[in-house]
Protein backbone atom coordinates (compact mmCIF):
# COMPACT_ATOMS: atom_id res chain seq x y z
CA UNK A 1 0.00 0.00 0.00
CA UNK A 2 1.03 3.44 -0.61
CA UNK A 3 1.99 5.95 1.68
CA UNK A 4 -0.88 7.85 1.18
CA UNK A 5 1.14 10.95 3.43
CA UNK A 6 3.68 11.24 0.83
CA UNK A 7 1.08 12.74 -1.68
CA UNK A 8 0.46 15.63 0.12
CA UNK A 9 3.29 17.31 -1.88
CA UNK A 10 0.58 16.35 -5.19
CA UNK A 11 -2.42 18.61 -3.76
CA UNK A 12 -1.45 22.28 -4.97
CA UNK A 13 -4.11 24.80 -3.91
CA UNK A 14 -5.43 26.49 -7.10
CA UNK A 15 -5.68 30.15 -5.68
CA UNK A 16 -1.61 29.96 -5.19
CA UNK A 17 -0.78 28.44 -8.45
CA UNK A 18 -3.32 30.00 -10.48
CA UNK A 19 -2.23 33.36 -12.77
CA UNK A 20 -4.07 35.27 -14.71
CA UNK A 21 -2.84 37.99 -17.02
CA UNK A 22 -3.74 40.29 -19.63
CA UNK A 23 -1.10 40.17 -22.96
CA UNK A 24 -1.24 43.44 -25.22
CA UNK A 25 1.91 42.45 -26.89
CA UNK A 26 4.19 38.88 -26.70
CA UNK A 27 6.38 40.64 -24.57
CA UNK A 28 3.73 40.31 -21.84
CA UNK A 29 3.31 36.94 -21.76
CA UNK A 30 6.67 36.31 -19.60
CA UNK A 31 6.08 39.34 -17.44
CA UNK A 32 5.28 38.54 -14.14
CA UNK A 33 3.90 42.50 -13.08
CA UNK A 34 1.41 41.83 -15.29
CA UNK A 35 0.31 38.59 -13.63
CA UNK A 36 -2.67 38.84 -11.11
CA UNK A 37 -4.48 36.11 -8.85
CA UNK A 38 -8.13 34.68 -8.99
CA UNK A 39 -10.03 35.76 -6.39
CA UNK A 40 -12.00 31.74 -6.03
CA UNK A 41 -11.32 29.28 -7.82
CA UNK A 42 -14.32 26.56 -6.29
CA UNK A 43 -16.41 27.49 -9.68
CA UNK A 44 -13.62 25.31 -11.43
CA UNK A 45 -11.62 23.18 -9.09
CA UNK A 46 -14.45 22.24 -6.53
CA UNK A 47 -15.23 23.41 -3.36
CA UNK A 48 -11.70 22.89 -1.89
CA UNK A 49 -10.12 24.75 -4.45
CA UNK A 50 -7.59 22.07 -4.23
CA UNK A 51 -5.53 20.13 -7.31
CA UNK A 52 -4.21 16.81 -7.20
CA UNK A 53 -2.02 14.89 -8.69
CA UNK A 54 0.95 17.28 -9.60
CA UNK A 55 4.10 18.89 -7.59
CA UNK A 56 5.04 22.36 -8.71
CA UNK A 57 1.70 23.17 -10.33
CA UNK A 58 2.12 26.28 -12.17
CA UNK A 59 -1.60 27.63 -14.15
CA UNK A 60 -1.28 30.68 -16.51
CA UNK A 61 -3.99 31.75 -17.83
CA UNK A 62 -3.89 34.31 -20.67
CA UNK A 63 -6.05 36.73 -22.71
CA UNK A 64 -5.37 38.40 -25.69
CA UNK A 65 -6.15 42.14 -23.71
CA UNK A 66 -8.52 43.51 -26.23
CA UNK A 67 -10.39 40.32 -28.83
CA UNK A 68 -9.62 38.10 -25.24
CA UNK A 69 -8.44 35.07 -27.26
CA UNK A 70 -7.75 32.52 -24.41
CA UNK A 71 -4.66 30.78 -23.62
CA UNK A 72 -3.61 28.07 -21.11
CA UNK A 73 -0.09 27.07 -20.41
CA UNK A 74 0.00 24.71 -17.23
CA UNK A 75 3.70 23.48 -16.04
CA UNK A 76 4.90 21.11 -13.47
CA UNK A 77 7.75 19.09 -12.39
CA UNK A 78 5.89 15.79 -11.48
CA UNK A 79 2.78 14.18 -12.31
CA UNK A 80 1.54 11.37 -10.09
CA UNK A 81 1.46 7.57 -11.49
CA UNK A 82 -1.69 5.89 -11.53
CA UNK A 83 0.24 2.59 -11.14
CA UNK A 84 2.05 3.71 -7.65
CA UNK A 85 -1.29 5.20 -5.76
CA UNK A 86 -3.66 2.89 -6.10
CA UNK A 87 -5.68 3.74 -8.89
CA UNK A 88 -5.60 7.52 -7.64
CA UNK A 89 -5.65 9.66 -11.06
CA UNK A 90 -4.04 13.47 -10.83
CA UNK A 91 -7.26 15.74 -11.66
CA UNK A 92 -7.37 16.87 -15.39
CA UNK A 93 -6.91 20.49 -15.07
CA UNK A 94 -7.06 21.30 -18.90
CA UNK A 95 -10.21 20.04 -18.87
CA UNK A 96 -11.17 21.85 -15.46
CA UNK A 97 -10.54 25.30 -17.59
CA UNK A 98 -12.05 23.93 -20.60
CA UNK A 99 -15.43 23.15 -18.98
CA UNK A 100 -15.61 27.02 -18.41
CA UNK A 101 -15.19 28.07 -21.96
CA UNK A 102 -17.73 28.30 -24.27
CA UNK A 103 -17.55 25.77 -27.16
CA UNK A 104 -14.23 25.03 -25.59
CA UNK A 105 -12.80 27.39 -27.50
CA UNK A 106 -8.97 28.17 -26.38
CA UNK A 107 -5.19 27.58 -27.15
CA UNK A 108 -3.01 25.43 -25.93
CA UNK A 109 0.22 26.24 -28.23
CA UNK A 110 2.36 29.24 -27.18
CA UNK A 111 3.60 29.92 -30.81
CA UNK A 112 0.16 29.80 -31.96
CA UNK A 113 -1.60 32.24 -29.38
CA UNK A 114 1.08 35.20 -30.57
CA UNK A 115 0.20 34.43 -33.97
CA UNK A 116 -3.65 35.43 -33.07
CA UNK A 117 -2.55 37.18 -30.91
CA UNK A 118 -0.16 39.04 -33.75
CA UNK A 119 -3.26 39.15 -35.87
CA UNK A 120 -6.01 40.31 -33.96
CA UNK A 121 -4.98 42.75 -31.56
CA UNK A 122 -4.03 45.96 -34.27
CA UNK A 123 -7.51 45.28 -35.18
CA UNK A 124 -9.36 44.67 -32.98
CA UNK A 125 -12.39 47.46 -31.63
CA UNK A 126 -14.88 47.39 -29.33
CA UNK A 127 -18.41 46.30 -29.79
CA UNK A 128 -21.64 47.87 -29.77
CA UNK A 129 -22.24 51.34 -29.66
CA UNK A 130 -20.54 54.02 -27.68
CA UNK A 131 -22.23 55.19 -24.90
CA UNK A 132 -19.52 56.70 -22.30
CA UNK A 133 -15.98 58.30 -22.35
CA UNK A 134 -13.83 59.13 -19.56
CA UNK A 135 -10.28 59.50 -18.13
CA UNK A 136 -8.81 58.12 -14.82
CA UNK A 137 -5.64 59.27 -13.00
CA UNK A 138 -3.24 56.41 -11.64
CA UNK A 139 -0.13 57.17 -9.29
CA UNK A 140 3.07 56.27 -10.55
CA UNK A 141 3.34 53.16 -7.86
CA UNK A 142 -0.26 51.54 -9.89
CA UNK A 143 0.55 48.70 -11.45
CA UNK A 144 -0.08 47.97 -15.62
CA UNK A 145 -0.24 45.65 -17.99
CA UNK A 146 1.90 47.48 -20.73
CA UNK A 147 4.75 48.96 -19.05
CA UNK A 148 6.10 51.98 -17.23
CA UNK A 149 2.81 53.85 -16.03
CA UNK A 150 5.12 56.44 -15.13
CA UNK A 151 4.97 58.05 -18.86
CA UNK A 152 1.14 57.22 -18.96
CA UNK A 153 -0.57 58.69 -15.61
CA UNK A 154 -4.06 59.57 -17.58
CA UNK A 155 -5.55 56.84 -18.69
CA UNK A 156 -8.73 56.93 -21.28
CA UNK A 157 -11.69 54.51 -20.99
CA UNK A 158 -14.49 54.13 -23.16
CA UNK A 159 -17.74 52.18 -22.41
CA UNK A 160 -19.81 50.18 -25.35
CA UNK A 161 -23.72 49.07 -24.97
CA UNK A 162 -24.04 46.04 -26.72
CA UNK A 163 -27.51 43.43 -26.69
CA UNK A 164 -27.81 39.80 -26.36
CA UNK A 165 -29.00 39.50 -29.72
CA UNK A 166 -25.36 40.82 -31.31
CA UNK A 167 -24.12 37.31 -32.43
CA UNK A 168 -20.71 38.80 -32.67
CA UNK A 169 -20.74 40.49 -29.55
CA UNK A 170 -22.40 37.61 -27.69
CA UNK A 171 -19.24 35.43 -29.15
CA UNK A 172 -16.73 37.90 -27.28
CA UNK A 173 -18.31 37.87 -24.35
CA UNK A 174 -18.65 34.23 -23.52
CA UNK A 175 -14.59 34.29 -24.14
CA UNK A 176 -14.69 37.75 -20.69
CA UNK A 177 -16.88 35.21 -19.46
CA UNK A 178 -14.23 32.88 -18.69
CA UNK A 179 -12.70 35.60 -16.27
CA UNK A 180 -15.87 35.95 -14.50
CA UNK A 181 -15.53 32.50 -13.03
CA UNK A 182 -12.42 33.59 -10.97
CA UNK A 183 -14.20 36.80 -9.80
CA UNK A 184 -18.10 36.28 -9.41
CA UNK A 185 -19.56 33.69 -6.75
CA UNK A 186 -22.22 32.14 -8.17
CA UNK A 187 -21.12 33.09 -11.47
CA UNK A 188 -23.34 31.50 -14.45
CA UNK A 189 -23.68 32.45 -17.68
CA UNK A 190 -25.84 34.90 -19.03
CA UNK A 191 -28.59 33.09 -21.38
CA UNK A 192 -29.40 34.36 -25.26
CA UNK A 193 -32.40 37.19 -24.69
CA UNK A 194 -32.47 40.30 -26.29
CA UNK A 195 -33.57 42.16 -22.90
CA UNK A 196 -29.77 41.46 -21.61
CA UNK A 197 -27.65 44.57 -22.13
CA UNK A 198 -24.00 44.82 -21.77
CA UNK A 199 -21.92 48.05 -20.59
CA UNK A 200 -18.16 46.73 -21.71
CA UNK A 201 -15.57 49.16 -20.87
CA UNK A 202 -12.23 49.10 -22.72
CA UNK A 203 -9.12 51.17 -22.35
CA UNK A 204 -7.90 53.31 -25.70
CA UNK A 205 -4.46 53.39 -25.81
CA UNK A 206 -1.83 54.00 -28.36
CA UNK A 207 1.82 52.41 -28.76
CA UNK A 208 4.97 53.57 -29.93
CA UNK A 209 7.08 52.62 -32.53
CA UNK A 210 10.62 54.38 -31.94
CA UNK A 211 9.00 57.30 -30.31
CA UNK A 212 6.53 57.49 -33.14
CA UNK A 213 2.66 56.93 -32.66
CA UNK A 214 1.60 53.70 -34.80
CA UNK A 215 -1.63 53.58 -34.00
CA UNK A 216 -4.58 53.07 -31.51
CA UNK A 217 -5.62 49.96 -29.89
CA UNK A 218 -8.19 48.29 -27.22
CA UNK A 219 -7.76 46.46 -24.49
CA UNK A 220 -10.65 45.19 -22.44
CA UNK A 221 -11.40 45.89 -19.00
CA UNK A 222 -14.93 44.51 -17.92
CA UNK A 223 -18.56 44.87 -17.95
CA UNK A 224 -22.13 45.23 -16.48
CA UNK A 225 -24.69 43.01 -17.76
CA UNK A 226 -28.31 44.30 -16.56
CA UNK A 227 -31.86 42.56 -17.42
CA UNK A 228 -34.65 44.79 -18.78
CA UNK A 229 -37.47 43.01 -16.18
CA UNK A 230 -41.03 43.91 -16.73
CA UNK A 231 -42.85 46.11 -14.26
CA UNK A 232 -46.24 46.81 -14.51
CA UNK A 233 -48.65 47.87 -16.48
CA UNK A 234 -45.93 49.22 -18.81
CA UNK A 235 -42.77 49.53 -17.82
CA UNK A 236 -39.44 47.89 -16.95
CA UNK A 237 -37.29 47.60 -13.97
CA UNK A 238 -33.65 47.11 -15.32
CA UNK A 239 -31.52 44.86 -12.70
CA UNK A 240 -27.86 44.59 -12.71
CA UNK A 241 -27.06 41.30 -12.44
CA UNK A 242 -23.33 41.34 -12.63
CA UNK A 243 -20.25 43.60 -12.18
CA UNK A 244 -17.02 42.55 -13.15
CA UNK A 245 -13.56 45.36 -13.21
CA UNK A 246 -10.79 42.98 -13.83
CA UNK A 247 -8.01 43.82 -11.00
CA UNK A 248 -5.65 45.82 -12.42
CA UNK A 249 -7.90 48.05 -13.13
CA UNK A 250 -9.81 48.16 -9.95
CA UNK A 251 -9.36 51.39 -7.43
CA UNK A 252 -9.48 53.59 -10.88
CA UNK A 253 -13.31 54.88 -9.98
CA UNK A 254 -14.37 52.68 -13.00
CA UNK A 255 -17.42 50.56 -11.08
CA UNK A 256 -18.38 53.86 -9.86
CA UNK A 257 -18.62 55.70 -12.96
CA UNK A 258 -20.32 52.64 -14.35
CA UNK A 259 -23.28 52.79 -11.98
CA UNK A 260 -23.35 56.78 -11.17
CA UNK A 261 -22.95 58.04 -14.74
CA UNK A 262 -23.37 55.50 -17.35
CA UNK A 263 -25.79 53.20 -16.78
CA UNK A 264 -28.04 56.00 -15.03
CA UNK A 265 -27.27 58.31 -17.71
CA UNK A 266 -29.15 55.52 -20.15
CA UNK A 267 -32.03 54.47 -18.52
CA UNK A 268 -32.88 58.05 -17.00
CA UNK A 269 -33.30 58.90 -20.43
CA UNK A 270 -36.24 56.23 -21.19
CA UNK A 271 -39.50 56.97 -20.37
CA UNK A 272 -40.62 53.58 -19.43
CA UNK A 273 -38.05 52.57 -16.83
CA UNK A 274 -39.45 52.34 -13.30
CA UNK A 275 -36.81 51.71 -11.19
CA UNK A 276 -33.36 49.85 -11.40
CA UNK A 277 -32.17 47.01 -8.79
CA UNK A 278 -29.12 45.12 -7.91
CA UNK A 279 -29.06 41.45 -8.11
CA UNK A 280 -27.64 40.70 -4.49
CA UNK A 281 -24.78 42.94 -4.84
CA UNK A 282 -21.57 41.87 -2.99
CA UNK A 283 -20.23 44.10 -0.40
CA UNK A 284 -18.45 46.18 -2.42
CA UNK A 285 -20.66 46.89 -5.35
CA UNK A 286 -23.50 47.84 -2.86
CA UNK A 287 -21.36 50.20 -0.76
CA UNK A 288 -20.72 52.43 -4.32
CA UNK A 289 -24.19 52.13 -4.87
CA UNK A 290 -25.17 53.28 -1.42
CA UNK A 291 -22.35 56.34 -1.39
CA UNK A 292 -23.51 57.18 -4.81
CA UNK A 293 -27.18 57.35 -3.76
CA UNK A 294 -26.84 58.78 -0.50
CA UNK A 295 -25.57 61.82 -1.89
CA UNK A 296 -27.68 62.11 -4.80
CA UNK A 297 -30.48 61.97 -2.15
CA UNK A 298 -29.02 64.57 -0.12
CA UNK A 299 -30.07 67.02 -2.59
CA UNK A 300 -33.71 66.64 -2.29
CA UNK A 301 -36.04 68.20 -0.20
CA UNK A 302 -37.74 65.18 1.36
CA UNK A 303 -34.32 63.84 2.69
CA UNK A 304 -33.71 67.01 4.82
CA UNK A 305 -32.39 67.07 8.25
CA UNK A 306 -35.49 67.67 9.86
CA UNK A 307 -37.42 65.37 7.96
CA UNK A 308 -34.87 62.69 8.40
CA UNK A 309 -35.12 62.77 11.94
CA UNK A 310 -38.99 62.45 12.41
CA UNK A 311 -38.86 58.89 10.03
CA UNK A 312 -39.56 57.25 6.91
CA UNK A 313 -42.12 59.02 4.42
CA UNK A 314 -43.75 58.25 0.97
CA UNK A 315 -42.23 61.58 0.03
CA UNK A 316 -38.34 59.88 0.40
CA UNK A 317 -39.72 57.32 -2.07
CA UNK A 318 -41.82 59.55 -4.51
CA UNK A 319 -39.12 61.54 -5.04
CA UNK A 320 -35.97 59.02 -4.92
CA UNK A 321 -37.79 57.18 -7.44
CA UNK A 322 -38.75 60.05 -9.48
CA UNK A 323 -35.30 61.56 -9.64
CA UNK A 324 -32.87 59.07 -9.40
CA UNK A 325 -34.77 55.57 -10.23
CA UNK A 326 -33.98 54.29 -6.81
CA UNK A 327 -35.98 51.35 -5.85
CA UNK A 328 -37.83 51.34 -2.36
CA UNK A 329 -35.36 48.88 -0.68
CA UNK A 330 -32.84 50.83 -1.76
CA UNK A 331 -34.54 53.92 -0.57
CA UNK A 332 -34.61 52.98 2.51
CA UNK A 333 -30.84 52.36 2.97
CA UNK A 334 -30.40 56.00 1.97
CA UNK A 335 -32.59 57.01 4.47
CA UNK A 336 -31.21 55.46 7.71
CA UNK A 337 -27.51 56.61 6.49
CA UNK A 338 -28.61 59.69 6.10
CA UNK A 339 -30.59 60.01 9.35
CA UNK A 340 -27.22 58.26 11.24
CA UNK A 341 -25.42 61.68 9.63
CA UNK A 342 -28.09 63.79 11.11
CA UNK A 343 -28.37 62.24 14.42
CA UNK A 344 -26.66 63.19 17.27
CA UNK A 345 -24.91 60.47 19.03
CA UNK A 346 -24.40 62.01 22.27
CA UNK A 347 -27.81 62.79 22.72
CA UNK A 348 -29.28 59.63 23.71
CA UNK A 349 -32.81 59.85 23.27
CA UNK A 350 -32.18 61.04 19.85
CA UNK A 351 -29.59 58.06 18.90
CA UNK A 352 -31.76 55.51 20.84
CA UNK A 353 -34.92 56.24 18.64
CA UNK A 354 -32.20 56.15 15.73
CA UNK A 355 -31.42 52.67 16.68
CA UNK A 356 -34.80 51.80 17.53
CA UNK A 357 -35.85 52.96 13.70
CA UNK A 358 -33.28 50.77 11.78
CA UNK A 359 -33.99 47.97 14.67
CA UNK A 360 -37.49 47.52 13.46
CA UNK A 361 -36.64 47.17 9.73
CA UNK A 362 -34.01 44.58 10.30
CA UNK A 363 -36.37 42.55 12.62
CA UNK A 364 -39.01 42.55 9.97
CA UNK A 365 -38.48 39.08 8.37
CA UNK A 366 -38.35 37.75 11.73
CA UNK A 367 -41.82 39.25 12.97
CA UNK A 368 -43.25 38.48 10.01
CA UNK A 369 -42.35 34.82 10.69
CA UNK A 370 -43.48 34.29 13.94
CA UNK A 371 -47.10 35.94 12.79
CA UNK A 372 -47.46 33.47 10.01
CA UNK A 373 -46.58 30.33 12.24
CA UNK A 374 -49.14 32.07 15.00
CA UNK A 375 -51.76 31.96 12.41
CA UNK A 376 -51.04 28.55 10.77
CA UNK A 377 -50.97 27.28 14.59
CA UNK A 378 -54.80 28.56 14.80
CA UNK A 379 -55.79 26.88 11.64
CA UNK A 380 -54.49 23.70 13.21
CA UNK A 381 -51.26 23.47 11.53
CA UNK A 382 -48.36 21.66 13.63
CA UNK A 383 -45.83 24.40 13.88
CA UNK A 384 -43.98 22.59 16.36
CA UNK A 385 -40.99 21.60 14.31
CA UNK A 386 -40.65 25.55 12.88
CA UNK A 387 -40.73 27.28 16.13
CA UNK A 388 -38.03 25.20 16.90
CA UNK A 389 -35.76 25.93 14.49
CA UNK A 390 -36.50 30.18 15.54
CA UNK A 391 -34.13 31.63 18.16
CA UNK A 392 -35.67 32.46 20.99
CA UNK A 393 -36.18 36.18 22.57
CA UNK A 394 -33.09 36.30 24.15
CA UNK A 395 -31.12 34.87 21.63
CA UNK A 396 -33.08 37.19 18.77
CA UNK A 397 -32.56 40.51 20.62
CA UNK A 398 -28.71 39.35 21.24
CA UNK A 399 -27.69 39.04 17.45
CA UNK A 400 -29.97 41.77 16.71
CA UNK A 401 -27.85 43.68 18.71
CA UNK A 402 -24.83 42.26 16.54
CA UNK A 403 -26.69 43.34 13.18
CA UNK A 404 -27.45 46.53 14.22
CA UNK A 405 -23.56 47.40 14.80
CA UNK A 406 -22.63 45.55 11.48
CA UNK A 407 -24.92 48.13 9.99
CA UNK A 408 -23.90 50.78 11.75
CA UNK A 409 -20.46 50.15 11.20
CA UNK A 410 -21.36 50.23 7.12
CA UNK A 411 -22.92 53.05 7.14
CA UNK A 412 -20.46 55.00 8.58
CA UNK A 413 -18.11 54.20 6.16
CA UNK A 414 -20.59 55.90 3.55
CA UNK A 415 -20.73 58.43 5.32
CA UNK A 416 -17.08 59.21 5.30
CA UNK A 417 -17.07 58.51 2.07
CA UNK A 418 -19.45 60.86 1.56
CA UNK A 419 -17.52 63.61 3.44
CA UNK A 420 -14.27 62.79 1.90
CA UNK A 421 -16.52 63.85 -1.33
CA UNK A 422 -17.66 67.02 -0.11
Amino acid sequence: MSNLSSLKSYVSCALDCTRLRLVRNPEDMGNDEGCFKPEMAHQIFGESESIFGYRDLKIDVMAAAGPFDLYFDINYSKKVEELHTEGLKADDVEKALADIVEDGCFYTNRDEFKRVLASKTDSFRPHGTKVDEFTAQTSPSASRTDGDQQQRPVRTFEVYLSSADDAEYMKFHSRLETFSFFFIDGFSRVEIDPLWLFFTVYERYSIDNNNEASGTRYATIGYVAAYQYYAYPDKIRPRISQVLVLPPFQKLGIATRLIEHTIYEYFSKKKNVADITFEEPIEAIQHIRSVIDAKRCKTLPAFAKENLLTGFTKDMLREAKERFLINPKQCRVVYEILRLGCTDLDDEQQYRAYRIEVKKRLNMNYNKHRRDLAKAKKRGADVTAALCGLPGVAERIESLHAEYKQVEEIYGLVLHKLLLAA
